[in-house]
């Protein structure tokens, strides 16, 4: 496993984190049992992972539950968690400022812990990002005084909102919608390495295209169902079209993460993992890199191809 600068005054990340939206209780999503989200948090510290990203709304405040569970015991110190704000662990959304402290409050009893090392606002309205105009970071502030939170930061998808929040808040984290289909993000990158801004890749197998598994064909009965069967369609000849370009004996899911890991502004990527050998299989893309050329390829693919296309996520 190699490690990355994450936040200020913090341990190094491991470039494959562990994404916990699968650890919860999920509705229109695969879950995993109790056991079977412990086993997979154990693995993962086996396998050199110490970054892990949950959020109060996945499974409805289970995923944090079972994590602080399987963590239990283990040198806090050299352990980094990322936790969220304005998605509730009752399935709704609030982003008040008045609601901050009481949210991280409960996450952190969820989690049996004292801090959290970074806490970030979930996808927040663009009207939200403007520091100058906001009281929650005046709030994210003092927390971070009190020791609550080593760092804050926001999830968000586009350039656009990524400029305006480094350009007008402290925040040292940003986790970005970022993978070979959805690359606007990246136009920030420069920006997050000027500015200290530590990056977590989200999404980085587009919602399963990029792990090769899916077809024109494809049925979905999860939270993927959103997806047309145009839009099925689409996805599925440019994903042929990604295959031709990687090199069809090369594993498309792991040359996907690579592809994430060749940029210097990311600290970790955080792919879903509904198995230890999905686990296994995502924290070996580490050891093969992918090339310079080929990242290139893959960004005029996107630019010519791709990102006129405004695909949903």
């Amino acid at each position: 496993m190699n490690y990355n600068k994450y936040i200020k005054d913090g341990p190094l990340v491991s470039e494959i984190g562990l994404g916990a939206w699968q650890l919860g209780v999920n509705s229109g999503w695969q879950g995993l049992s109790e056991n079977e989200a412990i086993k997979m948090v154990h693995r993962s510290l086996e396998l050199g992972v110490n970054f892990f990203d949950t959020a109060p709304n996945y499974g409805l405040g289970t995923s944090e539950l079972r994590l602080g569970k399987a963590l239990k015991g283990y040198d806090r110190s050299k352990i980094v968690i990322n936790t969220k704000f304005g998605h509730t662990d009752k399935g709704r959304t609030n982003y008040g400022s008045a609601y901050i402290r009481e949210s991280l409050e409960a996450s952190l009893d969820r989690l049996g812990m004292d801090y959290v090392d970074s806490f970030i606002i979930h996808n927040p309205p663009y009207e939200l990002l403007d520091g100058t105009k906001n009281p929650h970071y005046e709030i994210l502030e003092a927390l971070k005084d009190e020791g609550k939170i080593k760092a804050y930061g926001a999830s968000l998808d586009t350039y656009e909102e990524m400029k305006q929040f480094m350009e007008t808040t402290n925040c040292e984290v940003i986790e970005a919608f970022f993978n070979i289909m959805h690359q606007d993000a990246a136009r920030a990158f420069n920006l997050a390495v000027k500015k200290g801004v530590g990056i977590i890749v989200k999404i980085p197998l587009d919602s399963g295209w990029l792990s090769g598994k899916y077809t024109a064909e494809s049925k979905f009965d999860d939270i993927r169902n959103r997806w047309s069967k145009s839009d099925i369609q689409t996805r599925a000849k440019l994903i042929a079209k990604v295959k031709n370009i990687i090199d069809i004996e090369e594993n498309l899911a792991q040359s996907a993460i690579a592809f994430c890991l060749a940029y210097e502004a990311v600290s970790t990527v955080i792919p879903g993992n509904t198995s230890i050998s999905q686990l296994e299989s995502n924290v070996d893309s580490v050891s093969k890199p992918i090339s310079k050329r080929l990242v290139q390829k893959l960004e005029n693919f996107y630019q010519n191809e791709v990102e006129e296309l405004n695909l949903p996520w």
